[in-house]
């Protein structure tokens, strides 16, 4: 059996706030596929915070080629 690492889960809200976006504008990155890695979990759209940070990273990549 695959053991999970420990992770902080962040709500979208709280992902919206970090990123300087409203939940909104968030919601709309979710359904067009442009935002980061999330998943339902127990009725609830929650991110991982690497994957916020990873989403972050790359963005800063793209930019710098």
């Amino acid at each position: 059996m695959e053991t999970v690492n420990a992770m902080k889960l962040h709500t979208m809200d709280e992902v919206a706030e970090m990123l300087r976006k409203s939940p909104a504008q968030l919601r709309w990155m979710r359904h067009n596929g442009t935002g980061p890695k999330s998943a339902k979990l127990g009725g609830r759209v929650m991110y991982r915070e690497q994957d916020v940070i990873d989403w972050v990273n790359a963005a800063f990549e793209v930019e710098a080629s």
